[in-house]
């Protein structure tokens, strides 16, 4: 397998770095509610600007739902995790998408300098992965079609 030459950052400045985050005094239900609104499946948790943690539909389901508590009680910094790993824009994203498998994450925060600039998803990932073979395909199908010079 060929390796993928995409970076973290090159799929941020296509797909745009907004996040969206929640402080850990936020109800779980505020949290969901902001979830459903913008259709993602995590938010992070920031303290006075500073990532703490992250609060995904694993983590409702998980350590709320089947626990019997209630949404709109509960406080994200209780359900949220809290070690965070995070990833760096000059990554590759064969190396995030190794991470994301290996250790079953589907939402990576991306730190430049400790500083938030995105999220990068599975999908992200994924959508990366195929946009790279396919532009591999095309060349090759060039290539052999006899449209590139050797």
């Amino acid at each position: 397998m060929t390796e993928i030459t995409v970076t973290v950052k090159q799929v941020l400045d296509k797909k745009g770095s907004a996040t969206y985050s929640v402080t850990p005094d936020t109800s779980v239900f505020d949290a969901l509610t902001l979830m459903a609104l913008h259709d993602i499946g995590a938010v992070l948790v920031t303290d006075t600007g500073r990532l703490v943690g992250i609060f995904t539909e694993r983590d409702y389901a998980r350590k709320l739902v089947l626990k019997g508590l209630s949404s709109k009680t509960v406080k994200v910094g209780e359900m949220m995790t809290r070690d965070v790993a995070t990833i760096e824009p000059s990554e590759q994203i064969t190396s995030v998408m190794n991470t994301m498998t290996r250790r079953r994450f589907r939402h990576l925060p991306v730190l430049d300098n400790g500083q938030l600039v995105g999220i990068i998803t599975i999908g992200d990932v994924v959508k990366a992965v195929i946009e790279e073979q396919e532009e591999t395909i095309k060349h090759l199908a060039n290539y052999i079609a006899g449209e590139i010079a050797t």
